[in-house]
C-alpha cells in the first residue's frame, strides 16, 4: 500500500528570502525604469510651463519698475532736502558770527538786551516760553534766527522720513530681484525641455525671433485710422518700434517691456506717462471697448500687469514678454481690466 506524504511546507527562512528576493526583483525593475530614456516632452505641457513662468516675470517686473521709480524719486527728494539745509545751515553760520559781533559790542558797553539773549540762546523755544512779553522777540535778527531753526528741524525729519522711506525701498527692491531670480531659474528648466523641441515647435510656443516680426501679416494694417494729434504720433511711434525685442525693464529705444513702449511712445508725444502698467491703469479716462480709439491705453490682467496700445481695427500694439519682440495682437487676446484714454 502506497504511503501517501504531507507535501514537506517551506520554512519561514526560505519564505523570507524568497520574498525579499521578489522585493530586490521589483526595486531593481523599477531603478531600471528610472534610468530609461524620458519620453519626448508634450509641447502643450511645455507651452504652458513656459506661459505661467514668463507671465510671473513680466509681473515682477512691473513690480521691480514701480520700485525703481519710487526709489528714484526719493533719491531726487533727498538730495533736494540735503541742499536745503546745508543753505540753511550756512545761512544760520552768517548770521550766527553777525549776532556773536554785536554781542560782543553789547557786553563791552553795558549788558545784554533780553531779545539779544533770544538770538544767542542755545534753547530760543524755551527762551520764547520763559518770556515775560513777546516784544522781547520782536527783534528782525532774532524772527529770522527762530525762523531758520523751525526750517532746519523740518528738514531734518523729512531728510530721516525720506531715508527711512529709501531703506525700505531698497529692500523690497532687492526682494524682488531676488523673485525674478527664482523666476528664471525656473524658465531655465523649462528651456531645457524646450530644447528637446524642434526648432519650429520651440518658436511655436515662444513666439519670437523672425517668426514674430513678420506675424503682423496676418492682420491688415492698411486700413488703420490715422489718428491727429499727440495720441497720433505715440500710435505711429509705438507702431514704428515692431520686431524690436522684449527686455524687462527697458523703455526704449530699441527694446521695451510693455509699460516701458507705452512711456517711450508718448514721450515721443510730449506726454509722460507712469512707469508701471498698474499705474498707467489710473491715468486719464477710462472709456469702453467699443468706444476706443488709437492711442488709448489698453491694461490686461486683474492685477494690470500688461498694457497694449489700441490702434484701431480691434487691434493693440504691445511688447508681449521675454523671448517675443513688439507686435500686433487682437485687442481681446487678453482679459482687459480697463481702457484709459491719455
Amino acid at each position: 500500500m502506497a504511503s501517501h506524504r504531507r507535501p514537506k511546507q517551506p520554512s519561514r527562512a526560505r519564505v523570507s528570502v524568497l520574498t525579499a528576493a521578489a522585493a530586490t526583483a521589483v526595486a531593481l525593475s523599477a531603478q531600471v525604469s528610472a534610468h530609461a530614456a524620458p519620453a519626448q516632452p508634450n509641447k502643450d505641457e511645455v507651452k504652458a510651463q513656459v506661459d505661467k513662468l514668463l507671465e510671473e516675470q513680466e509681473q515682477a517686473a512691473e513690480k521691480y519698475n514701480g520700485a525703481k521709480e519710487r526709489a528714484d524719486q526719493l533719491h531726487k527728494q533727498a538730495d533736494q532736502l540735503q541742499d536745503q539745509i546745508a543753505r540753511s545751515q550756512a545761512q544760520m553760520t552768517d548770521l550766527a558770527a553777525g549776532l556773536a559781533a554785536v554781542a560782543a559790542d553789547e557786553y563791552r558797553t553795558g549788558g545784554v538786551d533780553p531779545s539779544m539773549q533770544l538770538m544767542l540762546s542755545t534753547d530760543p523755544d524755551k527762551y520764547l516760553a520763559q518770556a515775560s512779553s513777546f516784544e522781547q522777540a520782536a527783534n528782525t535778527q532774532a524772527d529770522t534766527l527762530r525762523t531758520l531753526k523751525d526750517q532746519q528741524r523740518r528738514l531734518d525729519q523729512q531728510k530721516q522720513e525720506a531715508a527711512a522711506v529709501l531703506a525700505e525701498l531698497d529692500s523690497s527692491t532687492q526682494a524682488l530681484n531676488d523673485a525674478k531670480n527664482q523666476v528664471q531659474e525656473k524658465l531655465k528648466e523649462a528651456q531645457k525641455l524646450l530644447s528637446k523641441l524642434s526648432a519650429a515647435d520651440r518658436a511655436a510656443i515662444l513666439g519670437g525671433g523672425a517668426a514674430a516680426s513678420r506675424s503682423d501679416s496676418r492682420y491688415d494694417l492698411s486700413s488703420l485710422p490715422q489718428p491727429g494729434g499727440y495720441a497720433g504720433v505715440a500710435v505711429n511711434a509705438a507702431m514704428g518700434k515692431r520686431g524690436s525685442a522684449y527686455v524687462w525693464g527697458a523703455t526704449g529705444p530699441s527694446t521695451f517691456d510693455c509699460s516701458g513702449l507705452m512711456v517711450w511712445a508718448y514721450k515721443q508725444a510730449g506726454v509722460s506717462l507712469p512707469r508701471t502698467s498698474q499705474s498707467q491703469a489710473s491715468v486719464g479716462t477710462g472709456v469702453p471697448l467699443s468706444a476706443a480709439q488709437p492711442g488709448d491705453l489698453v491694461i490686461y490682467y486683474g492685477d494690470a500687469h500688461h498694457v497694449g496700445m489700441y490702434i484701431g481695427n480691434g487691434l493693440v500694439v504691445h511688447a508681449p514678454r521675454t523671448g517675443d519682440v513688439v507686435k500686433v495682437m487682437a485687442v481681446d487676446t487678453l482679459p482687459i481690466k480697463t481702457i484709459r484714454r491719455v
